[in-house]
């Protein structure tokens, strides 16, 4: 559909983008400092948090990239989401006390900062900052891959531009993106991040109740699935992928969610530690909601195909924009795509002031030479962090939700086991969280890069088995090597805690 013929999802797009800059300035008046930049001056209050940290996971990993894994897999997907139920608890529980009195007790901006806090290695803290750059990298290319698609979409850049489109759309997105985030840090993502998750709630409600009366009614979109041979296997209990698979999801999402930087980076903006009892019934209540579009979407664009009131989707990450443009009423279609920049921009807000972070602040400082100007060197940062994310988005070539998981997976395989079992058992030592973490990041890079080319037979042969997701393997590598360290250095003596820090573990 001409994208002219639809102002309201122009309108609705281009005035969020503007709203955007604006958060953006005034943001850049209150950010007067490293830890207004980093950690939005420690200030934030239990709903911005909450909603926070929920769209800092979701963002366009849900709009797009969730309708668009279950077109092409079917309800497999759908252990990516089963987590939901424990993990809020888990984060607040396992590591959110921790990570929140840490920053109480000394100047801790960042997950390197409390690798450093309880491990006292240079070591374990470099390994943990490159961590984060990559993951970071990788997680921002999957927002800017989701931004690029829906900006193609919105503005109708695929007839104007050709093979440049996806990007042309991408440089647009990210013009804006890098604007807000170079001026106000995370003070300012903190808050498009609020407006993200009031819009992702309230989008997710109408399009799941819209999606169903669209395709007939749940009833109806379960019978069209299951009658047509195109999406046969769809509604197995693993969809159209091995139970292997859907199990790599659901133990990476799950126990993963302990590695994310971009969700624990959230606790340490919380203004009231006491706040934290809450946190697990805002953050899961928000997460719950905002599936409702993954799962809407992604069952009622294959009902419409079966029905043949839909063509065949050339890309499966085409199910939301299409199923917007084509089916849904035209304020309502307005009303998700803003939403959909939201969680988009906001997420990749976090995730260039994380990888800068550990960049201008982290890394320097291992080194002994601290930079003079961290405020100033983390913009720049972030431009450098932003052009790497871009460059990748466009060499990937896969779904959204794949560039998800792989990075989801980078971050939770090097960061998940050092953290969770490191600040809750004292016996860790150092040569086991930095064993762990190159384990973890090494082996889950390596076998991603070993699945995806065909240039280098030697390297091709070290792909794991079809339908064995790469970050689960190195998950439990990670683990099983922290474990194996830490039990061989039984008896010795190592570094003791600091006091501050053993007290921070025993409450």
């Amino acid at each position: 559909m001409p994208v002219l013929d639809r102002p309201a999802i122009l309108l609705a797009a281009a005035g969020y983008l503007l709203l955007m800059l604006a958060v953006g300035v005034w943001a850049a008046r209150r950010t007067r400092s490293p830890r207004d930049f980093f950690i939005a001056g420690q200030r934030l209050g239990l709903w911005v948090t909450g909603l926070a940290t929920m769209s800092a996971a979701f963002s366009g990993f849900v709009f797009l990239g969730g309708p668009g894994l279950t077109y092409r897999i079917g309800i497999a997907s759908l252990f990516i989401n089963l987590p939901i139920g424990f993990t809020a608890a888990l984060l607040c529980w396992v590591l959110g006390k921790r990570l929140r009195l840490l920053a109480e007790t000394r100047e801790v901006y960042t997950i390197p900062d409390a690798l450093a806090a309880r491990y006292g290695s240079r070591a374990t803290t470099g390994l943990g900052a490159l961590a984060v750059v990559a993951g970071s990298v990788g997680y921002l290319a999957a927002q800017l891959l989701a931004l690029a698609i829906l900006v193609e979409a919105i503005f109708g850049t695929r007839e104007a531009f050709g093979p440049a489109s996806l990007a042309v759309a991408m440089l647009a997105g990210l013009a804006v993106v890098v604007g807000y985030s170079v001026a106000g840090g995370m003070l300012a993502g903190a808050y498009t991040d609020l407006l993200q998750g009031i819009l992702m709630l309230g989008a997710a409600l109408l399009v799941f109740v819209f999606a169903g009366s669209a395709a007939g009614g749940w009833r109806e979109v379960l019978a069209s699935i299951a009658a047509s041979e195109r999406f046969a296997g769809f509604l197995e209990p693993f969809g159209r992928a091995p139970a292997t698979l859907a199990f790599g999801f659901f133990f990476v999402f799950g126990v993963g969610v302990l590695g994310q930087p971009h969700m624990l980076h959230k606790f340490y903006m919380l203004r009231d530690p006491r706040q934290l009892k809450w946190l697990p019934v805002v953050l899961a209540g928000s997460q719950a909601v905002c599936l409702l579009i993954w799962v809407g979407i992604g069952l009622a664009v294959p009902a419409l195909v079966a029905r043949g009131r839909m063509t065949p989707l050339a890309s499966a990450d085409d199910a939301a924009p299409r199923f917007l443009l084509e089916a849904a009423p035209e304020a309502l279609a307005g009303l998700v795509f803003a939403g959909a920049l939201a969680a988009i921009m906001s997420t990749a807000d976090s995730f260039l002031n994380i990888g800068s972070a550990a960049l201008v602040r982290d890394l320097p400082r291992l080194f002994g030479r601290p930079l003079a100007d961290e405020l100033l060197w983390g913009r720049v940062a972030t431009v450098g962090v932003a052009a790497a994310a871009a460059l990748l988005a466009l060499a990937y070539g896969d779904l959204v939700a794949l560039l998800g998981t792989f990075a989801f997976g980078t971050f939770a395989a090097a960061l998940a086991p050092a953290l969770a079992v490191g600040l809750n058992w004292p016996r860790v030592t150092a040569g086991a969280a930095s064993a762990s973490i190159a384990t973890g990041a090494g082996l889950n890079l390596l076998l991603e890069l070993a699945g995806r080319q065909t240039l280098v037979p030697a390297l091709a042969r070290l792909a794991p088995p079809p339908g064995v997701l790469p970050s689960a393997v190195a998950l439990a590598a990670s683990f099983a090597v922290l474990f194996a360290v830490t039990w061989a250095s039984a008896g010795r003596s190592g570094r003791p805690l600091d006091p501050d820090v053993r007290e921070v573990m025993a409450l």
